[in-house]
């Protein structure tokens, strides 16, 4: 199994245990890693069963000023910034362990302008693989009801009562 990390973070894959198939044919990734797997998962040849996509970053509701915004904050003041998103990632509940990993502005961006492509999505369908995509109703990071919306058609999704962006529950 090959996992990838949210942005500015390292080893959250502890946070999805209870989610995971450990396989050598999965691949999955968590928030800004969810992009990062399906970018993998389209440009391998390996074969690939499973895509698990833990709180995707989906930012292509949101308009150019939103993005701008969130770039400029971090730009000003990375430390900042990441200690907010962390936050965010945990609300409604407190910040739990986590573990920090260097991040920088070119990923920041990738994350809040990547788009989602359903032909894409289709064509790994097509290729067999299982894609999972897992939400949190509390998420404070993405709009999971759209998100939901977005992936239903390529995707099982599974829509967590009262979870975080980390799938956290009370």
């Amino acid at each position: 199994m090959t996992f990838y990390s949210g942005f500015s973070l390292k080893d959250d894959i502890l946070n999805f245990e209870q989610f995971l198939k450990p396989s050598d044919l999965t691949l999955c990734g968590f928030s800004y890693g969810a992009i990062k797997a399906f970018k993998e998962a389209l440009e391998t040849s390996k074969r690939i069963d499973t895509l698990q996509l833990f709180s995707p970053a989906f930012f292509q509701n949101r308009d150019k000023k939103f993005k701008r915004l969130q770039l400029m904050a971090y730009k000003k003041n990375q430390i900042a910034y990441t200690e907010q998103f962390i936050e965010a990632c945990f609300a409604p509940l407190e910040v739990g362990n986590h573990t920090l990993n260097a991040s920088n502005e070119n990923e920041l961006e990738e994350l809040l302008t990547f788009v989602w492509d359903e032909s894409d999505l289709e064509k790994l369908m097509q290729r067999g693989i299982k894609i999972e995509v897992y939400l949190g109703s509390e998420d404070k990071i993405v709009d999971a009801n759209i998100a939901s919306e977005f992936f239903r058609k390529y995707a099982t999704v599974y829509y967590i009562n009262g979870a975080n962006h980390f799938l956290q529950t009370k």
